[in-house]
């Protein structure tokens, strides 16, 4: 498997963007590739043992054997499970987006590949004048978007797809999430998708009890990526 880094969004947010960025993870690294996980802002942390976690933050960091220090991976860990934008506020720390630049930078030049997974959904306000998708398209990366399937999922798609496009950014591949396992004709939906979006369909996960990279990875086909624009 050839090495290649990318950007994780998602249809909204809790759609499972960070299970596929583990499975991602585990994947490259199960073929030989060295990868890292890196979640540059994290909003929802607590204070155990007198540190900040996040389960995000832990499930990506646990993901793959490479581990770099929290600070580089994660370099805007805010308390508040709100927007990042707002719970930087209560905190009074602006974000600065070179920050997280620089840190990926950094991160990069240590390792073959990076799985950059973003917050929310594509444009989650990061400061008054820049958002997730600003990031992305900072960052260069190929896009990889994960779509939970619920109601309503088609329109999520097709419009993340239309608003990734007109930021000029490949989208290499798409993942389906099981978060409705009850959802009716999910099938159908999938099919829906896959027929409107040129990118390739990666995987499908269905609901896992308990989640895993890599019980996440074992429906992903990674060789399906389109790397090339």
């Amino acid at each position: 498997m050839n090495a290649f880094s990318c950007f994780v969004t998602g249809t909204d947010t809790e759609i499972g963007k960070t299970l596929v960025s583990g499975a991602l993870v585990h994947t490259l690294c199960q073929a030989g590739v060295r990868a890292v996980g890196m979640k540059p802002l994290a909003a929802g942390a607590e204070v155990v043992d007198g540190e900040l976690h996040n389960e995000d933050v832990e499930f990506l960091h646990a993901a793959g054997p490479i581990k770099l220090p929290r600070e580089l991976t994660t370099p805007y860990l805010l308390r508040a499970p709100v927007a990042p934008h707002l719970a930087a506020a209560l905190e009074s720390r602006p974000i600065e987006p070179s920050r997280v630049v620089a840190a990926y930078e950094q991160v990069r030049a240590q390792v073959e590949a990076v799985v950059v997974e973003g917050v929310g959904g594509w444009r989650v306000p990061l400061t008054p004048s820049y958002d997730t998708s600003d990031l992305a398209r900072e960052l260069g990366l190929p896009v990889i978007l994960v779509v939970g399937l619920r109601l309503g999922c088609i329109n999520h798609a097709l419009l993340t797809a239309e608003a990734i496009a007109a930021r000029g950014l490949h989208l290499a591949g798409w993942v389906a999430n099981t978060v409705d396992p009850s959802m009716a004709q999910s099938d159908g939906n999938v099919e829906a998708i896959a027929a409107r979006l040129s990118a390739p369909l990666l995987g499908r996960i269905p609901r896992l009890s308990p989640p895993s990279a890599a019980a996440a990875a074992a429906y992903l086909a990674l060789g399906k990526v389109k790397t090339d624009v």
